[in-house]
């Protein structure tokens, strides 16, 4: 197994890496006729590598040297070092630890910042503490971030744990935390609510990184955010955006999961004339069939160039600029003294990974995995949807003794909105207007309590239901439906098979991915788990006519973020992320 975290400090092999430099010994690897990816000088230049265990030796002149103990021709392929990606949650592809880095690695990613921020809202520290202890012997490096808002959002839902200081400085204190991850309760930020006052304060006296979360912030509120210690944000809306942020200091976390602000970006380096140091890539969230297909980090840069960066740019965020954020001087660039953490492409425009090396192992080649892995870690977190079966009832919003009345709604996914609707009461219940949807939110950490609900407008008409226990970010159980009984029916399926993603149509579950680690993810291998949740990404976009730029599977896992602003439904009712407003009865008046 390759050991990513050996230290490149002993003297032993500093000495063996300076005789190799200097032709006294030779190369354990050597690396010819390639071309360096020079991140720092913004060259593409003809060079050979050599490699001493763990370490680079030396970038010399092509055929200056042939004295290795294994020898690899590039034949011109560009030799750049291996890639960063500065914040994810592995949880977005379902698959364990073991299995991501199994499929990222001969991608040419060779370390992730990773907030276990879902895991940790489910099963809390001992979660967190599995997250870490499923990263050791694997070949890509996993630099863990303490998760900060165990729930998000606090008293507007209820998840399966709840963070304050003295669960952060516990984190903070483990030797494999980088630091604080992305603090998503910006209100409690910037009214100094002591919750998460005391939770930053913690990171800063750690002396370890504090992440942010920042959307839609601006002026005097992103002013006081930052002021309160907060470093970084991947929450990126638009030029506008991108611009006030870097201008403000921030160093940006700029993701692939949200192709549609990468036009943005690059229009805001355009106006500045350059690409700023303090710019980072990422994935954040990425889904297994997309990450299986297209791939993680590797399709970002092919995303960015396509748009008009220049490559060495787009790689330099990828790297150097990563590495440099993370005060990570043995990574980022291919040069003598640097961990040999590197991949081989075949060119700058589709950039096809052709051999991946990890602290000087020869990891992956042409796709595969070359690496040992170690096996899974026992003693998966189950069982952890702990709610009784529902009934077709419970999907009801009662109103006696009236015919009709006034309710409030969300209106338009992902920015949304209050509105109102006057609807038809029959039999004691609302009657859905056929342009709407029930929305309805069970804890699934032992509450069973009824379900938070509420009525969505500007989804399109539905003719499916869809259920979900990943639902961001205290990943209750939601089900999106007009159906009652299929709605009963996605509910169960997912309590049975203790968490997932499910479709029922007419009485009959059409699609359905089990996760039953955490309700989040599957042990088993991405390319299943691609199948399932390919079928159920299809179902859920057969689910209604959106035609809207977000894919429905992404509006439905992010219904509920109640740490943003607007309405928006947790098992505790219609909450507002910037208000505070719980809303648990949504009839407003009877006419």
């Amino acid at each position: 197994m390759v050991d990513v975290t050996v230290p490149l400090t002993s003297p032993e092999l500093r000495r063996r890496a300076v005789d190799a430099a200097a032709g006294r010994a030779p190369f354990d690897v050597l690396l010819r006729n390639g071309k360096i990816a020079d991140v720092a000088t913004g060259e593409l230049r003809d060079a050979d590598v050599g490699l001493v265990g763990p370490l680079i030796a030396s970038t010399h002149p092509t055929g200056q040297r042939n004295d290795a103990l294994k020898i690899f021709d590039l034949a011109g392929a560009v030799i750049a070092p291996g890639l960063i990606d500065s914040h994810m949650h592995i949880e977005s592809s379902m698959v364990t630890p073991r299995v991501y880095a199994q499929t990222v690695v001969p991608q040419g990613t060779t370390t992730i910042c990773w907030d276990p921020h879902e895991i940790g809202n489910v099963s809390g520290l001992a979660g967190v503490r599995w997250a870490i202890e499923a990263t050791k012997g694997l070949p890509l490096r996993i630099l863990v971030e303490a998760p900060s808002c165990v729930p998000s959002a606090p008293g507007l839902e209820r998840s399966g744990a709840a963070f304050d200081a003295t669960a952060m400085t516990e984190m903070l204190s483990w030797p494999e935390v980088i630091g604080v991850a992305e603090v998503m309760d910006m209100r409690g930020v910037i009214n100094g609510s002591p919750r998460m006052s005391s939770i930053v304060s913690a990171g800063l006296s750690s002396e370890k990184f504090v992440c942010g979360h920042a959307r839609n912030l601006k002026g005097q509120d992103l002013q006081a955010f930052i002021a309160a210690g907060i470093e970084s944000d991947h929450e990126l809306t638009s030029k506008a955006d991108i611009l006030e942020k870097l201008r403000s200091g921030m160093t940006l976390e700029l993701r692939v999961s949200h192709e549609n602000i990468l036009p943005e970006a690059v229009a805001a380096f355009q106006e500045l004339g350059c690409v700023p140091q303090t710019v980072t890539l990422c994935t954040d969230d990425v889904f297994p069939d997309d990450l299986s297909r297209r791939g993680g980090m590797v399709h970002h840069l092919r995303c960015l160039v396509s748009l008009g960066m220049r490559p060495l740019d787009v790689l330099r965020c990828a790297t150097l600029n990563a590495a440099m954020r993370l005060e990570r001087r043995d990574l980022g660039l291919v040069a003598a003294g640097r961990r040999a953490d590197l991949v081989i492409f075949d060119n700058l425009s589709d950039f096809t990974p052709l051999e991946v090396f990890t602290s000087g192992v020869h990891a992956a080649s042409h796709g595969t995995l070359l690496a040992d892995l170690p096996a899974e870690l026992p003693g998966l977190p189950l069982k952890t949807v702990k709610h009784s079966l529902v009934t077709a009832e419970d999907f009801q919003v009662p109103v006696p003794d009236v015919s009709k009345a006034r309710i409030r709604t969300v209106r338009t996914p992902r920015t949304t909105q209050w509105g109102e609707r006057d609807v038809d009461v029959k039999d004691g219940h609302i009657t859905l207007p056929p342009d709407t949807a029930l929305m309805a939110v069970f804890n699934r950490y032992g509450e069973n309590s009824p379900p938070g609900l509420g009525v969505l407008e500007g989804w399109g008409d539905w003719s499916a239901t869809i259920g979900t226990t990943i639902l961001h970010d205290s990943h209750n159980l939601a089900v999106f439906g007009r159906n009652r009984e299929d709605m009963a029916l996605v509910a169960n399926t997912l309590i049975a098979s203790g968490g997932g993603m499910a479709v029922a149509r007419n009485g009959q579950i059409v699609a359905h991915v089990p996760l039953p680690v955490c309700g989040l993810l599957s042990p088993e291998k991405l390319d299943f788990v691609s199948q399932q949740f390919a079928a159920v990404r299809d179902a859920a976009a057969a689910a209604t006519t959106w035609d809207g730029p977000t894919a429905m599977i992404k509006l439905v896992t992010g219904a509920s973020l109640a740490c943003n602003p607007g309405p928006h439904v947790t098992d505790l009712g219609i909450t507002d992320g910037m208000t505070g407003e719980i809303i648990t009865n949504m009839v407003m008046e009877t006419i």
